[in-house]
């Protein structure tokens, strides 16, 4: 399983996120926002609390949450960060 180290929130609702393998790349999670609990994410302040969980993948707060495999395989990179 695929395992985010590290997320840092940008602009626009973009993260930049990265694996434990090295890939790291920003996506855009603005789709993924609008209805039941991923409404509070509009809120630009409540985007950026943003954390790791401990599985593995990214969360906020109120349990909204991404698992590692489907940031890494299913979300398309606005980006690819290289080193």
């Amino acid at each position: 399983m695929d395992k985010v180290i590290s997320v840092k929130p940008l602009e626009n609702y973009l993260l930049e996120i990265e694996f434990a393998d090295g890939l790291r790349k920003v996506i855009d999670i603005q789709p993924f926002i609008g209805k039941g609990i991923s409404t509070a994410l509009k809120d630009e302040s409540y985007f950026r609390q943003v954390t790791l969980e401990d599985g593995g993948g990214i969360k906020w707060d109120n349990g909204y949450d991404f698992c590692p495999n489907f940031l890494r395989d299913d979300v398309p990179a606005v980006n690819v960060v290289t080193a």
